[in-house]
């Protein structure tokens, strides 16, 4: 696995208001971190000891103290009712991801001294958060004893990573979209706003860099791994080389662009010219390059490979970016799904593309060519895409993306992958969304998305959902596929 994907230091600060017992949350805090390690991984967490943060100079005596220690992501902990103004620029300051949280009263017992008025002081902290325009991960219900806090903290990992990292991204591109393929097409600005940046690049680029690559002595090597992957898959031999030669120049040029950024997610180019001029089709080597984490989108992509590589550090997994293809055929319904999962047929929909989706992540995989591009031109030149059924089970289907007019949107829907053969070509798979019928006519058409949707393997809408808010998606544009009853606002009241 190549090292792209963030990993995040979370450095815990309690915070005290000087009219309670500073006591309360230096104990709190040792609590906490307790019950952290006993469940989950210490390496995840640092417990600032220098100070509990009750005035400005403990402010910057904390932050002084989680920047050594090697943080990139900030906890703040209201032991008790806490020093709004303090608390909040500490916030601002720590340039990363940042939570609050809130300790729970332990006991009946003890609610004199030992009350810590945290449940009042997170209202105190949201308020100037506000006011000075600082984002912050709030949960869902922010206050709790050590173990829940703990919790908080280990769910708000994924978020921070998928923050830091777009904050340290840089997506590298190669040509324009091809023609007629205008809705992948969208304004790079919002790239800007998120903290990304973006290296724009001709295929000429590219295919000079490739052809400098021939013959390179690496590419045995990398052939012997595809031909381990591929097994009795390998059905096309005579273009491994090509592949492992391209590979190597995309990596290549991953190193010598990266610059100063940690991260890099790829855009790439497939077609009209690439086939004829590369000599074969890239989708096999945008699947490898994916599952060992650099996520790549097809048919340049931009904001899917944005898309794919949110998904990937959320799910710490290889993600695959499809079309939302085509229609599951009534007969098919009715012999393979009716009466055996609990879905309606407008339910269900096909997901497909020609090859890019990751071997781990198909139930077989053979290496074919591409039929939809084989069907005007030479079949020899678009060899190289990599087909299969795509593996059963649960999945979150969402996209990221910026519309015409420069503004952000995203969509998640939770389904899964159902266990049917799809009787077709390419890396594709039968997938069931509740309600996806409605969905795809309120949310995705209405919304003007492209056919394009990033899919990450397993249920993880919970945190993607809470990084798009900290992005700065607004809610109200954030769909998902609301269940029967509720309606869409553009929903036909009578149906």
């Amino acid at each position: 696995m190549i090292d792209n994907m963030p990993k995040v230091k979370i450095g815990i600060v309690a915070v005290s208001r000087d009219c309670f017992p500073e006591s309360l949350s230096v104990n709190r805090r040792k609590a906490l971190v307790e019950a952290y390690t006993k469940k989950y991984d210490a390496e995840d967490i640092y417990e600032c000891p220098v100070c509990i943060v009750e005035s400005e100079i403990h402010m910057v005596q904390a932050l002084e103290d989680i920047k050594k220690a090697g943080c990139n992501a900030l906890c703040v902990y209201l032991g008790n009712f806490g020093p709004e103004i303090s608390e909040t620029l500490l916030a601002k300051h720590f340039d990363g991801p940042k939570m609050f949280i809130a300790a729970a009263e332990e006991t009946q017992n003890d609610l004199c001294g030992g009350r810590g008025d945290a449940y009042c002081g997170m209202l105190n902290a949201s308020y100037n958060l506000q006011l000075r325009n600082v984002k912050a991960y709030i949960p869902e219900y922010p206050v709790g004893d050590a173990e829940d806090c703990a919790d908080m903290i280990h769910e708000f990992i994924p978020i921070a990573k998928a923050v830091y990292g777009l904050n340290n991204l840089k997506i590298i591109s190669f040509g324009p979209r091809p023609l007629n393929f205008l809705a992948c097409n969208a304004p790079i600005k919002q790239l800007y706003n998120l903290g990304v940046e973006i290296e724009e690049n001709s295929e000429l680029d590219l295919f000079e860099a490739f052809n400098k690559h021939a013959g390179d002595e690496r590419i045995p090597a990398i052939v012997k791994e595809m031909e381990e992957e591929l097994g009795a898959g390998n059905k096309k031999p005579e273009i491994l080389a090509k592949l492992a030669q391209y590979e190597l120049t995309l990596k290549d040029w991953v190193e010598a662009h990266r610059g100063y950024r940690k991260y890099v997610a790829i855009a790439g180019k497939c077609w009209p010219a690439f086939q004829t001029q590369f000599g074969f089709v890239p989708c096999y080597v945008n699947s490898r390059l994916t599952a060992q984490g650099i996520p790549v989108s097809c048919e340049v992509d931009i904001y899917g490979c944005l898309s794919e590589f949110i998904g990937t550090v959320v799910s710490n997994d290889t993600v695959t970016l499809l079309d939302i293809n085509n229609s599951v055929p009534k007969d098919m319904y009715a012999e393979s799904i009716e009466g055996k999962f609990n879905y309606t047929h407008k339910d269900t929909f096909m997901g497909f593309h020609c090859g890019n989706t990751a071997s781990s992540k198909l139930s077989f995989c053979e290496m074919k060519y591409q039929m939809i591009m084989a069907r005007s031109l030479p079949v020899e030149v678009t060899n190289g895409t990599l087909e299969g059924d795509i593996v059963p089970g649960d999945i979150t289907f969402y996209r990221l993306q910026s519309t015409a007019d420069n503004k952000l949107r995203a969509y998640i829907a939770h389904g899964e992958v159902l266990p049917v053969a799809t009787r077709s070509f390419g890396a594709i798979g039968v997938f069931a969304i509740p309600e996806m019928g409605r969905f795809y006519r309120h949310v995705l058409i209405e919304g003007g998305y492209p056919h394009h949707g990033a899919v990450a393997f397993g249920h993880h809408g919970k945190a993607l959902f809470e990084v798009f808010k900290y992005i700065g998606v607004p809610v109200e544009e954030i769909g998902y596929n609301q269940p029967a009853g509720v309606r869409y606002p553009t929903e036909n009241p009578w149906g």
